[in-house]
Order: structure tokens, then C-alpha cells, then sequence
């Protein structure tokens, strides 16, 4: 049985999560064409950044943070400790597989921060002071809910 064309037209127009699926590979895409004469994405420079302010990450920590799923997080783990950025540290209990920034990995922290700073830039421009303080206000919600 065919939907009503308004009930179709209503879903490809409004779904929420559409959307954000639309703007998030807008703002990825400038953030990726910043980073890439680094030769990363933007997925792996905010497991850079968020391992350089931890200094030994612990991977549970870091889906915590950055909202991912440990099997996403163990393949971008995997090619960064491939390209020398990060590196596996002997852990105790053995199931546990805490990384950190290698020497190559904290020079290139500090190479891409320019360019970072510049996508911010462009992204806040693109998406307006309003939206900033919409997205914001947006995270923070969510952030309580997870707590609660």
C-alpha cells in the first residue's frame, strides 16, 4: 500500500534526525578539507584531541566523550597507531587497551591546530551566532538527560 504523497513529503522534508544528518556531513566535510593536508579526518583529530587533554585514555572514556561506539573507536585507534600518532600502554588488567599520544602524534596536534581554528571560523559563519547557542543548549540537554 502506498503512503499519502504528504506523509512521504512530510519524512524527506522534516525528519529530524535527516537534518542533522545533512548539516553534520556539511560541517565534516569543511572540517576533513582543513585537516586533510595533515593526512586525518576530523573523526581522528578529535580522538587526538580529546587523548592530548586525557594524556592516557582510557577507551571507554573516550566513547563517553565523544558519543562513539567502541567498535568505531578501536578501528580509528587502530590507523593512528598505524600512522605513529598514538600508542597502545600496558594496562594491568588486560582487557582494558589505554593509548596516548605518541611524539609524532602531540608535533601533529600542534600542526593542525591552525587549520582546526579556521574550520571553527568558517563553521560558526556558516551556521550563524544563533544556531551556535541553539546547538549548545541542544548538547547540554542531552548531556543532562545521559546523566540522569
Amino acid at each position: 500500500m502506498k503512503k499519502p504523497a504528504t506523509t512521504v513529503e512530510t519524512i524527506a522534508t522534516t525528519c529530524i534526525a535527516g537534518r542533522i544528518r545533512v548539516l553534520n556531513r556539511v560541517i565534516t566535510n569543511l572540517y576533513d578539507n582543513a585537516l586533510r593536508p595533515f593526512g586525518m579526518k576530523l573523526s581522528q583529530g578529535n580522538v587526538l584531541a580529546v587523548t592530548a587533554k586525557l594524556g592516557v585514555a582510557r577507551p571507554a572514556q573516550v566513547c563517553e566523550i565523544l558519543k562513539l561506539d567502541t567498535s568505531t573507536l578501536s578501528r580509528t585507534v587502530d590507523r593512528m597507531v598505524d600512522n605513529g600518532w598514538l600508542e597502545v600502554v600496558p594496562d594491568d588488567d588486560g582487557r582494558s587497551h589505554p593509548f596516548r599520544l605518541t611524539d609524532q602524534g602531540r608535533q601533529l596536534m600542534e600542526r593542525i591546530i591552525p587549520a582546526w581554528e579556521k574550520a571553527q571560523v568558517e563553521a560558526a559563519r556558516l551556521l550563524g551566532e544563533d544556531t551556535l547557542r541553539m546547538l549548545d543548549a541542544a548538547i547540554l540537554r542531552i548531556n543532562m538527560l545521559d546523566e540522569h
